[in-house]
């Protein structure tokens, strides 16, 4: 099962996601919060365990901890971590130079304009998923 936590300070995009998830067997584990730098103590705290998300949805645009900010402790992160976490960033922007800039971090798979398809995130939680097959839930 894929473990995974999305980063976003607006509640109507947490609800999106969480409608977008329902009944996604791949990814039954998920996180929301609104702040990044939680995200940043819990992976500090559990380097050493199986504990660690392995995709992590992420917004750019947030007050206090930018996601930008969060993406440059993560690469630090993850250069140290025996586990890499992969990022899929969901903006609202549209500026060619946002996608230019996320292309800088070795931890960025995608950047995608909201609001995400329900098709797409599938397609990622199942390409997640450590075991690599789809959970048979009864």
């Amino acid at each position: 099962m894929c473990k995974l936590v999305v980063i976003d300070d607006n509640p109507t995009d947490h609800y999106i996601m969480q409608r977008l998830l329902h009944n996604n067997y791949n990814c039954q584990q998920t996180t929301y919060t609104f702040d990044g730098r939680l995200i940043l103590d819990y992976l500090q705290e559990n380097k050493e365990t199986e504990a660690l998300p392995d995709v992590i949805f992420l917004d750019l645009d947030m007050p206090q901890l930018t996601g930008w900010e969060f993406l440059d402790e993560l690469e630090t992160f993850n250069a140290a971590a025996k586990k890499n976490v992969q990022v899929h960033i969901m903006s609202s922007s549209i500026r060619s130079a946002d996608v230019f800039h996320s292309k800088q971090y070795a931890c960025v798979n995608s950047f995608m304009t909201k609001p995400l398809s329900r098709d797409v995130i599938n397609k990622i939680c199942e390409e997640a998923n450590p075991n690599n097959k789809q959970l048979d839930i009864a």
